[in-house]
């Protein structure tokens, strides 16, 4: 019998844990679904990821909203995924701010994103239908973009560290109070989805740029926050443990003239042992595999349809 497709059979409603990290440093995290956070400045917020729906957006903001009633100024995206993304009519933000590869892959590829993690994750999208369409920044940077807080609360530090989960991925961080979003370049107490990444880059140089930060509590993408330096340390030799695990097994069958499909068995077992009971293991494997062997033969991320979804799952999977 083969799995159930990609996270549709995850019908469970995860708890919801409103952490503050520092003074004005906020972070939900929700039992390995997809984190957000916010910082104060001194008579606005920086909300950092939107989640899928405007519906769910101001569940987050409901709760935000018990500490702090300040306007949103400004909304960073870490990336272009629809679960991350299409909520953002709900924060009502001044401005929209992506890396500027990110407002490119949302031209190419936007639509059929959406179309895909809905599919995928259904029960991210509650109230699916108040979305107005696709999310549009308003700002966009190459490297390096930093927000003054005002008063003495310093700044947000935004920036790009190359190519890792997608091709645009940023993190924020906050000097005074050295905490870190790091988005999905960094997952801790998850598995690692790679259906759109560039695992070469994002093992070596990407994660290598992340860890030199002086961090202290780094939030990831998915799973547990990180309360200090080692834990921080950890989740990101974690994540680079997976990518290099993954990529080497899809290698070796690779270079040994074997199948996709084999790779697929040989990197799911090889990643089993450590990473099995982690949320959206068997949900990534597929499309983790898939991406690795495209990667390694030079090409660089198709782009996710409905169809391709299924068409790789059963393939993979059946």
């Amino acid at each position: 019998m083969s799995k159930p497709f990609a996270s549709t059979a995850d019908t469970e409603e995860k708890p919801e844990i409103l952490e503050v990290l520092a003074d004005g440093v906020y972070a939900l995290t929700t039992g390995g679904d997809p984190n957000v956070g916010a910082i104060e400045g001194e008579d606005f917020l920086v909300c950092f990821e939107a989640r899928a729906t405007p519906v769910m957006a101001e569940r987050w903001l409901e709760r935000l909203r018990e500490h702090t009633d300040k306007p949103v100024r400004y909304l960073v995206l870490s990336h272009y995924h629809a679960v991350r993304v299409l909520g953002a009519a709900g924060f009502d933000a001044q401005e929209i701010i992506t890396h500027t590869e990110t407002r490119r892959l949302i031209t190419e590829r936007g639509k059929e994103d959406w179309d895909v993690e809905f599919g995928r994750m259904p029960r991210l999208f509650a109230g699916h239908e108040t979305i107005p369409g696709l999310t549009w920044p308003t700002v966009t940077f190459d490297d390096h973009l930093s927000i003054e807080l005002g008063g003495d609360r310093g700044t947000v530090e935004l920036a790009w560290a190359g190519n890792g989960h997608t091709s645009g991925d940023i993190y924020a961080y906050v000097p005074k109070s050295k905490v870190l979003f790091a988005g999905d370049l960094v997952e801790n107490g998850s598995a690692v989805y790679t259906g759109d990444a560039y695992h070469q880059e994002w093992m070596t140089t990407t994660l290598d740029r992340v860890k030199a930060l002086d961090v202290d509590i780094l939030v990831g993408g998915r799973g547990e926050i990180a309360h200090d330096r080692a834990a921080s340390q950890r989740a990101i030799e974690l994540t680079r443990d997976f990518l290099s695990t993954l990529l080497g097994a899809v290698e070796k069958i690779k270079t040994r003239g074997g199948t996709v499909e084999q790779a697929y068995v040989a990197a799911r077992e090889a990643l089993l042992p450590v990473y099995g009971g982690m949320p959206v293991f068997e949900h990534a494997m597929v499309f983790d595999t898939w991406r690795a062997w495209e990667e390694l033969d030079g090409s660089g991320p198709g782009i996710w349809t409905p169809e391709r979804d299924r068409e790789v799952w059963d393939r993979l999977t059946g």
